[in-house]
């Protein structure tokens, strides 16, 4: 399914990244409630080079990913036939063909304008057309490769396809409308105005493009308008507890429907929603209320992403302004893959432990959360026993590989690089040490940073030289030859500025290693499981599909990772909330 949803996405990749800023009233977004709870579009087009470099990309991966749906395909054809013949034909739309020919032959507008939202929380999806005949002649395809037509219906004077599955109480509806085409989830028993106002055969009283919310989120938070995305985490949770929600009634009725005809709990009984529920949805979303992203920068070269999670005011307040005093955190690493990341035990015991608080003054009674009572009074405990040397000073840790090849099938990895824990205590850390691993007990470091050479009985195991320093705010452990070099710089590099919570940085070279490294695994784990299985013809089948869906998948991970210059990333936590941000640097 994932892979499926993958190459459905190559599939609209222009649709989804491109789009006309005209304030018209048939643009996708002037059919989306302005109180929506979650929603993905496009607010302008891309320029014509970037375009082509991303469909470039999609292509690339295409005949791998198309690898995987005919294993996936082939997988399901005894249990889901007319699902298997559903995919074969969809595989077919797209084989020996660029994104961009399959869009053309299906109608779609590669550089139309998209919506994707909630209906309450029923998904639509809204995209525009380049040929409406041509999309209705390749939906008729899929009809003729499925086996049956869809069923038709008519509302409004608009005559619509549908596929109704009982089992789980849902309908997917088709339609083009104008020169749009409109997909959407729905309860079997939808409301007719909620059905008309899904199609688009009437508006919603107030709609996202004249609230322009988008717009105003883009400006706030540096998102560019090729696609940006919000989930009202206020809207989602309650309607999904409260239990007013038509599509997710629909779902937990079918649900209730096949457990009371497995056990013969009454389906009432099962549907029965505690009046606090609502309530205490809205008091968890509270906590955190919104998400969105966009991307920052989409050239040919670059593709910048930043994700933004609003939390709440206690929240924000307790590591906005908090300087975490680990080496490394306050610059950019600098070494192939650099990754740091703040662990500010002090401050998260604090602010766990009131968390646990108010919990247990107010507790859950909401059927569907109640488990958080008893979450919540684990990470109580866990916030005391923290307390405890040497976690309880925990400030971070970070790793810095300067090298990294993979190992044979029966052996670890070989790399080199430096590792370092951030703590206010280091003395102490190094005492735990050398309680742990009596190898160490004549180990003596000072202050200053000077690397000294760890016993040969411990560095056995890495096969290589190992050192190990001490500074003010941090252990550290030198791995490979010429590395104890780098110690002092690392012990003495910059801590963390305000709200800084960690990054992250990885060079082309070393993610493409990693991938190489996965995929042998993988590949040798899966050829493993088939050969164990050869006795048994269906599993030694289903064994060497996945084989081939293993080694697909790497291909495409690996035509992708021979693009990439640079990786890299960082989080911090600001007055609003979160913000994670990435940045993909291409060849």
């Amino acid at each position: 399914m994932r892979s499926t949803t993958r190459i459905a996405a190559l599939g609209l990749a222009g649709v989804l990244l491109a789009a006309c800023h005209h304030k018209d009233k048939d643009a996708p977004l002037a059919f989306v409630p302005a109180d929506t709870p979650y929603v993905v579009a496009n607010l302008d087009v891309l320029d014509d080079d970037t375009r082509k470099a991303l469909l470039t990309q999609a292509d690339a991966q295409l005949p791998s990913e198309l690898t995987q749906l005919r294993s996936a395909a082939d997988e399901m054809a005894d249990k889901d036939p007319d699902a298997s013949r559903l995919l074969k034909a969809f595989i077919a739309e797209l084989d020996g063909k660029t994104i961009e020919a399959f869009a053309q032959n299906a109608g779609l507008n590669i550089k139309g304008r998209t919506a994707f939202y909630g209906l309450g929380l029923a998904p639509v999806v809204r995209f525009e057309l380049i040929d409406p005949k041509a999309f209705d002649a390749f939906v008729g395809r899929l009809e003729a490769a499925y086996g049956k037509p869809f069923d038709t219906a008519t509302v409004g004077g608009l005559t619509y396809r549908k596929h109704v599955a009982a089992e789980s109480g849902v309908q997917v509806v088709l339609a083009v409308v104008g020169k749009q085409a409109v997909g959407a989830v729905l309860p079997t028993d939808v409301p007719e105005a909620t059905l008309r106002l899904a199609l688009g055969l009437d508006r919603p009283a107030k709609n996202l493009q004249d609230d322009g919310r988008l717009d105003k989120l883009a400006k706030a938070k540096g998102y560019q308008p090729w696609a940006i995305g919000l989930v009202d985490l206020t809207r989602v949770l309650p309607l999904a507890a409260g239990g007013k929600d038509p599509l997710f009634n629909a779902l937990r009725k079918a649900r209730a429907q096949a457990e009371s005809a497995r056990t013969g709990e009454p389906i009432a009984n099962q549907l029965q929603v505690a009046p606090s529920c609502e309530g205490e949805a809205a008091r968890v979303a509270a906590r955190a209320p919104s998400v969105s992203f966009g991307y920052t920068k989409l050239d040919v070269k670059h593709q910048d992403l930043r994700w933004d999670v609003a939390l709440a005011d206690d929240i924000t307040k307790a590591f906005a302004g908090l300087k975490v005093e680990m080496p490394g955190l306050g610059a950019a690493g600098t070494a192939p893959f650099d990754v740091s990341l703040a662990l500010p035990m002090a401050q998260l015991r604090t602010f766990m432990s009131a968390q646990a608080d108010a919990v247990a003054a107010k507790p859950f009674t909401c059927p569907a959360l109640t488990d958080l009572n008893e979450g919540f009074a684990k990470i109580g405990m866990m916030s005391q026993q923290a307390a405890v040397p040497p976690v309880g000073d925990l400030l971070g840790a970070r790793v810095a590989l300067d090298s990294f090849e993979p190992g044979s099938n029966d052996s670890m990895p070989k790399f080199s690089g430096r590792i370092l824990i951030g703590t206010s205590n280091p003395a102490g850390l190094l005492a735990m040490a050398q309680m742990t691993a009596s190898g160490l007990s004549q180990l003596k470091l000072g202050m200053d940073g000077k690397p000294v050479a760890l016993p040969p009985e411990i560095t056995a195991p890495f096969g290589t030289p190992v050192w190990a320093a001490m500074g003010p705010k941090a252990l550290a452990l030198a791995i490979g030859a010429g590395e104890d070099a780098k110690l002092g710089e690392l012990l003495n590099a910059q801590g963390g500025d305000a709200g800084r919570l960690g990054r992250l940085s990885l060079s082309g070279d070393m993610y493409r290693a990693w991938v190489k490294a996965m995929a042998a695994k993988a590949e040798h784990i899966a050829q493993l499981t088939a050969s164990a299985q050869s006795d048994d013809a269906e599993a030694a089948a289903a064994a060497k599909a996945t084989v081939e869906r293993t080694k697909a998948q790497f291909e495409s991970m690996q035509a992708q990772a021979d693009r990439i210059k640079s990786l890299s990333g960082d989080a911090r936590m600001d007055s609003d909330g979160l913000v994670i941000t990435s940045q993909t640097e291409l060849k």
